[in-house]
């Protein structure tokens, strides 16, 4: 074993924590070839899905922050990958839309990630990965589920970083 401190006693939240990091950093030692972040990937993985999409709804779906959405998109416009503009009749909200460029990198991008699933999936049977992927949406939902109990009490999501 790679890891030989892990063992079968390991939280499940401390693992997927792990193997999630382990997820970006492999997507990410292979976009670096292509001037791209891991953070700018989710962005464009999500609009090769659904275009136009606002800043909130961008946000809502990477459950990241408005801010850093916004900063992604400003770089993502630079690189000439996103353009971002209002629609006739709201000049509040800005919608981005892929470019050419945003578009054709889906053929160059989209299998790197493939790849790394296909890395993390290694050694497993095609019973295992099913079984896998089924135990993760119900842990999804029922912690979402959670979420929205505690949301509906009236709490808010506490920052992550720096103090109180």
């Amino acid at each position: 074993m790679v890891n030989d401190f892990l063992t079968d006693k390991e939280r499940l939240a401390h693992l997927t924590r792990l193997a999630a990091r382990s997820f970006t950093r492999s997507l990410q030692f292979r976009l670096d070839g292509f001037d791209m972040t891991f953070g700018q990937w989710v962005f464009l993985r999500i609009l090769w899905d659904e275009d136009g999409l606002t800043q909130r709804v961008l946000s809502e779906r990477a459950n990241l922050t408005e801010p850093t959405t916004h900063n992604a998109l400003v770089k993502l416009e630079t690189l000439g990958y996103v353009k971002r503009k209002n629609l006739k009749g709201n000049n509040r909200r800005q919608h981005a839309f892929l470019t050419k460029k945003g578009r054709d990198a889906r053929l160059t991008l989209e299998p790197l990630a493939i790849e790394v699933n296909e890395v993390a999936i290694n050694g497993l049977s095609d019973d295992d990965v099913a079984h896998f992927r089924k135990i993760l949406v119900a842990v999804i939902e029922n912690l979402t589920e959670d979420e929205a109990r505690e949301l509906s009490e009236g709490k808010r999501v506490p920052p992550t970083r720096g103090s109180r």
